[in-house]
């Protein structure tokens, strides 16, 4: 019998480790949680998070508020600066509905909107786990990568004063309007800024504006005064 064209099955992986990640969701797994796990896989290796798993690696399977999961990718998109993408895909496995959720090495450093930066590591038991990503943690591991984006990076002067909220507006009204992710028209001015990679948090944990930020949503005497003083 031929089996061109069928979809292979997935099997649960025996246990959790760097690049593997087991969640419950018993009783529903709150955003915030599901996004940090995700964070934290991409600024390591990538690789996967199992929703509906225990720890143990028994599936019990999607809270109902899961079931659908096609508006997630967004969501995460949405709460990860610079935006996460992750896909998403329900199997069955012993009879339950779990969502396995791809998860690919991050090209830069994400944090959560919430200001979180997590990266995962093996304690000395063996098992793997998050932790927060401390300011020389995060240096090197742009070092690492190699990758220093100017459009990310904070602009040196620059205040949340010289984003526009008139700019910060008409692209809400874009999103709206052409039929762009929904889920960032929930988002408050700091979170979308955060969302779409026009701020970061600086080193005492503050928002300052990227050079995206000025340059979608600018205003325009200060991007002038910018260029002056670059």
């Amino acid at each position: 019998m031929s089996t061109e064209g069928k979809k292979p099955i997935l099997e649960l992986p025996q246990g959790e480790s760097l690049v593997v990640e087991f969640k419950s969701d018993r009783h529903r797994l709150p955003d915030d949680e599901l996004v940090e796990a995700l964070a934290c896989l991409a600024n390591t290796q990538g690789g996967e998070l199992w929703l509906g798993v225990e720890d143990d690696g028994v599936p019990a399977g999607l809270h109902e508020a899961h079931r659908d999961v096609t508006g997630l990718p967004g969501r995460v998109a949405a709460r990860t600066s610079p935006s996460l993408a992750v896909s998403v895909e329900v199997v069955e496995i012993a009879g339950v509905r779990v969502a396995r959720i791809a998860v690919p090495r991050a090209g830069s450093i994400v944090a959560t909107t919430a200001g979180k930066y997590m990266h995962r590591r093996i304690r000395q038991d063996g098992q793997p786990e998050c932790v927060p990503m401390l300011p020389h943690d995060r240096s090197s591991r742009a070092s690492h990568l190699g990758l220093h984006d100017a459009s990310v990076q904070a602009v040196a002067g620059a205040m949340l004063g010289d984003l526009d909220p008139l700019e910060r507006e008409r692209l809400r009204q874009t999103v709206q309007q052409y039929g762009g992710d929904r889920v960032l028209l929930e988002l408050d001015d700091d979170a979308l800024d955060g969302a779409l990679g026009f701020t970061v948090r600086n080193e005492a944990g503050q928002r300052v504006p990227t050079l995206t930020g000025l340059l979608v949503i600018g205003r325009g005497n200060r991007i002038a005064r910018q260029s002056t003083h670059a």
